[in-house]
């Protein structure tokens, strides 16, 4: 692309970079508190294979930091699918998650079940 002068601003080019070395480029694992993971080897969790078990713990017991490097790693497409799928959040945390990803409550399967399984009167 070429310089383009707007009323005497240049306009840097824009970096084309090839897709192929974007998609070939290894990510760098995220960091996570060991306190998310306290009934599991941390050592040996294998964030790829794993990884509806780990956005779904994530979401579930992490921190604000953890959420952030979660959904860099993975990206909001995988956690969008993975988090409508869930079968259980805490109930603040469903709410965060409809705030992250931009989805109303009702389309969470763990508030759906939520709903249909009402908790006993408290006496």
């Amino acid at each position: 692309m070429a310089d383009i002068d707007f009323r005497g601003a240049s306009v840097f080019k824009s970096l084309q970079v090839d897709s192929l070395t974007l998609i070939m480029a290894p990510k760098n694992k995220p960091v996570f508190h060991k306190r998310i993971f306290w009934d599991v080897d941390f050592q040996k969790l294998d964030y790829d294979k794993k990884a509806g078990f780990v956005i779904e713990r994530v979401f579930e017991r992490g921190d604000v930091d953890d959420i952030r490097n979660c959904r860099r790693y993975y990206g909001d497409e995988k956690i969008t699918g993975v988090i409508l799928n869930a079968k259980y959040l805490p109930e603040q945390r469903i709410y965060l998650a409809s705030a992250i990803i931009n989805k109303p409550l009702n389309a969470f399967r763990c508030y759906i079940l939520r709903q249909s399984n009402q908790e006993l009167f408290s006496y």
